[in-house]
């Protein structure tokens, strides 16, 4: 005689709960957590209730499915409130400092911004008649392509950098 195997489903509900957190770690997203969630309290409360197997994995699978689309989306939402954006790649040179590397001749020329990169550079429109020489403090205004649009900075931005 083969023993009666829903006597230890218990053992499978805490094994898939555990496997659920671990991938959980992993992702990093809280659906597997509210699928371990769902497993314990569906899966495990009805066996330990003594509930029929069809019955805990109607009862894991609601709750998951309950917890999914109740409790995830606020999860998610307190998360990404508290997380600042931070421009990186191209957006986070807009609005950086520079200096003229090469003079610029009919609007363009070469500028080398303060993290170190050198940039092919073209003037805003109206500026293309003042003297640009080397060394000359630049802001970049937007990215073009390969391209930064700058501007000069004002005779404040260049005292409270100095001093």
């Amino acid at each position: 005689m083969l023993p009666d195997l829903t006597q230890y489903m218990w053992i499978l509900w805490l094994s898939l709960a555990l496997l659920f957190v671990v991938i959980e770690l992993i992702t990093l997203e809280f659906t597997f957590l509210m699928l371990a969630a769902g497993t314990l309290i569906g899966g495990l409360g009805v066996n330990l209730l003594g509930g029929p197997w069809w019955l805990q994995i109607a009862a894991a699978a609601l709750i998951s499915a309950l917890l999914l689309f109740t409790i995830r989306p606020l999860l998610l939402r307190a998360l990404h409130r508290s997380t600042k954006t931070v421009a990186m790649n191209v957006d986070a040179i807009v609005g950086m400092r520079g200096r003229v590397l090469q003079p610029f001749r009919d609007g363009e020329g070469s500028v080398k911004l303060d993290n170190g990169e050198t940039w092919t550079a073209r003037l805003r429109d109206g500026e293309v008649d003042l003297p640009f020489d080397a060394g000359t403090p630049v802001t970049v205004l937007r990215v073009l392509g390969a391209t930064v649009e700058v501007a000069p900075r004002s005779p404040v931005e260049r005292t409270s950098e100095d001093g």
